[in-house]
């Protein structure tokens, strides 16, 4: 990976219903987000946060809350990765819940025919307006940029898609709607639900992951929702789901992508401090960041 890493905050709450996860890019750079990685020896540019605002919350309203500002942030952030990106520069995105995923892929994708995502995730994130239980945007990203959803967001950064279904790799899902389970099965996405990971130990399925988009994909984005993780790992997310990956099973994974150099890009989102217990969650990510930027105990 790029020895030069450009850090961009989206403290953004808007793209789902529990309040708090705005201030997770705050929470992972006081849990010593830059101090571990420029302790790895990479040069660390922190851009600040992207400006989000405060417009009233549709709470009741439309099918997709929150739709012009989620969409107004997502295009200030694909303009911010843009320029990093041309600086030739490794972004880092810290988020924010899981919707600022459309700006990242919005900003990442342009260098590369074939981008390859890496969804580490409790959730598909599939949903439409017509799927959503909730209307809440940060269940759709990945549904948005595969150019199925609002045209306020399919078009961002004025194209779209943003990635092919058969380049996504979905890892850790354990809570899948219907019309998720239904898109993954019409599009061939890959998923490893947790009962691959039980099955199969998280070696084989990141060695599967990792030759299956070597494959077909000339750069790989990694999304890391840390709601993928066991809530007793990481309980400071909106939307824990029991039974998840654990801590080390994501130290693993971590390592295994760095080992294999396939990443040109991440992000880490739904950071939510309010619901965590002393930044603990925080305090995770900066660990996973630090073995998948190459930390190692000897």
């Amino acid at each position: 990976m790029k020895k030069d890493i450009s850090i961009i905050g989206v403290p953004m709450d808007l793209g789902q219903s529990r309040r708090g996860v705005d201030m997770g890019p705050s929470a992972m750079r006081y849990a010593g987000m830059i101090e571990r990685l420029e302790s790895l020896g990479y040069n660390i540019d922190d851009c600040g946060d992207i400006e989000i605002g405060r417009p009233e919350r549709d709470h009741n309203g439309p099918k997709l809350k929150n739709l012009k500002a989620v969409a107004e942030a997502n295009e200030e952030l694909a303009k911010a990765i843009d320029k990093e990106i041309n600086k030739e520069r490794f972004p880092l995105v810290l988020g924010g819940d899981h919707s600022i995923a459309i700006g990242t892929l919005a900003g990442v994708t342009k260098p590369y025919k074939n981008l390859g995502v890496i969804w580490y995730d409790a959730h598909g994130d599939l949903n439409t307006a017509e799927t959503s239980p909730s209307g809440n945007i940060h269940g759709m990203p990945l549904a948005v940029s595969i150019g199925i959803g609002d045209s306020a967001l399919t078009n961002i950064a004025g194209f779209g898609p943003k990635v092919k279904p058969e380049n996504i790799v979905i890892i850790g899902a354990r809570s899948l709607d219907k019309g998720e389970r239904e898109l993954i099965k019409e599009k061939g996405i890959k998923v490893y639900t947790m009962h691959e990971i039980d099955r199969l130990g998280m070696t084989q399925v990141m060695n599967e992951a990792i030759a299956y988009l070597n494959e077909r994909t000339d750069g790989v984005h990694l999304s890391l929702d840390l709601d993928g993780l066991d809530p007793t790992d990481a309980p400071g997310v909106g939307t824990p789901v029991n039974g998840g990956i654990s801590f080390r099973e994501s130290h693993l994974a971590m390592e295994m992508l760095a080992e294999a150099g396939i990443l040109t890009s991440a992000e880490f989102v739904e950071v939510n401090p309010i619901l965590d217990d002393k930044n603990k969650t925080a305090t995770v990510a900066v660990d996973l960041a630090g073995s998948l930027f190459g930390e190692k105990l000897l």
